[in-house]
């Protein structure tokens, strides 16, 4: 009986250790849609190199998510689709968006690193430019 309960115990463990996690670009662009910057900028990393229409700098992760929140202000997500994705390195994350908005239609580039301390992908790179 012990026997049974170990080798299920380890089957259970199998099983929840290898159960696959959200994509980050998925996650991302879904908060892309909802136009939600605060969302967003949980996934920033301490100092972001953002570009948005003309505007491009290495900002802190407080400045870019202003920046990204008067984005949103001006243009309203109306629709989003993944283009381009590349998940295949271990420590890096692509993904590249249309957004759609009510006036005009973007493409958004996203750069994701993963954090060795925390081992979780952070953004490094945000771009906005007109499509």
């Amino acid at each position: 009986m012990k026997s049974l309960l170990f080798v299920f115990m380890l089957f259970f463990q199998f099983i929840t250790n290898s159960a696959p996690q959200a994509d980050i670009v998925d996650e991302l662009a879904v908060h892309f849609k909802n136009g939600n910057s605060k969302e967003i900028a949980k996934n920033f990393s301490s100092s972001i190199e953002l570009l948005i229409i003309d505007q491009e700098d290495v900002y802190s992760k407080a400045q870019s998510e202003q920046i990204l929140k008067d984005f949103f202000s001006k243009n309203t997500p109306s629709k989003i689709a993944i283009i381009h994705r590349l998940n295949s390195n271990p420590n890096y994350r692509y993904g590249i968006f249309s957004l759609q908005t009510k006036t005009l239609k973007y493409r958004v580039t996203v750069t994701l690193m993963r954090q060795k301390t925390t081992n979780v992908f952070l953004i490094t790179e945000l771009r906005i430019e007109k499509d």
